[in-house]
């Protein structure tokens, strides 16, 4: 049984994500996790002073964010009734991050799902500062959901790597269990450096080879780009209905995303992105 871990702050967008987790899992048993966290806008600014008036403040953040839950809940069994799916609210006072750091220990989640949109809307920016904690801080897969994006099965799956790391199994298996579940091909896409591959990253390469062996899977070389050109152009050419990484500090996703700014990589992504730290809490 997989556990997914729903956050949602009762919006379009965040529901467009569960609806997304609902088919992608269709046919697996799942416990579906839908969490809101919440703090009402006095105890932002005055947290620990627990005066009566305050408290009331709380339990009536609490009340409307179990009251949206329930609803929100009662949307999925309605929408997608499945029987091999389960599903618990849960309504916590604290901070959406820390919430889901303490969550994903403690109740062992295979993936976090969640809806994502640039910041305020604000064009180019490719994620909202909610998703970018979740990437930074999370040990667990982290599928980012566009905002308005329909359903669609992952047939092609687009993995972009430059073969910098010694690939693990529990990197790999979140990858490989989508790919399955829905026979899909995977599509290795590498920026080759000018120099060529070193015989490290040869043996990298050898070993998602074997992994995959059983799995439809095309090796891609490109030459004369940049990685986020190559991303852009080959998600476009080859319909790629999801985009996934492994995130290492070695890697070109933390040159990329982290150690630049991640609003500043340069395309617009319109596909779901699967992100999978590289150390997992459940590996």
């Amino acid at each position: 049984m997989k556990n997914i871990l729903l956050p949602t702050d009762f919006s379009e967008n965040s529901w467009n994500a569960i609806k997304y987790a609902l088919q992608l899992f269709e046919h697996e048993t799942c416990k579906f996790y839908l969490l809101n966290t919440y703090t009402p806008p006095i105890y932002q600014i005055e947290y620990a002073l627990m005066i009566p008036d305050k408290l009331g403040m709380v339990d009536t953040a609490r009340s409307n964010s179990v009251e949206q839950l329930n609803d929100f809940k009662d949307r999925m069994h309605k929408e997608f009734r499945n029987p091999k799916h389960t599903i618990e609210t849960m309504a916590i006072f604290n901070t959406l991050i820390q919430e889901i750091i303490l969550f994903v220990k403690e109740k062992a989640i295979d993936y976090v799902v969640m809806g994502t949109k640039g910041a305020s809307g604000t064009k180019g920016v490719l994620f909202g500062s909610n998703t970018v904690q979740v990437f930074k801080n999370v040990k667990c897969p982290v599928l980012a959901i566009p905002e308005n994006f329909p359903f669609e099965t992952p047939h092609e799956v687009l993995f972009p790597t430059d073969y910098s790391i010694d690939y693990k199994e529990s990197q790999l298996k979140p990858i490989r269990d989508i790919l399955s579940a829905h026979s899909s091909r995977v599509n290795i896409l590498n920026v080759v450096p000018e120099n060529g591959l070193s015989e490290w990253q040869e043996k990298n390469k050898d070993t998602l080879e074997t992994y995959f062996k059983d799995i439809a899977h095309i090796f891609h070389s490109v030459s004369n780009a940049t990685v986020v050109n190559a991303i852009e152009k080959f998600q476009i050419k080859a319909k790629i209905n999801l985009l996934v990484m492994i995130n290492n500090k070695h890697s070109f996703f933390e040159n990329l995303f982290f150690k630049s700014n991640i609003n500043q990589i340069g395309f617009n992504l319109k596909i779901p992105f699967l992100l999978i730290p590289s150390k997992l809490l459940k590996a």
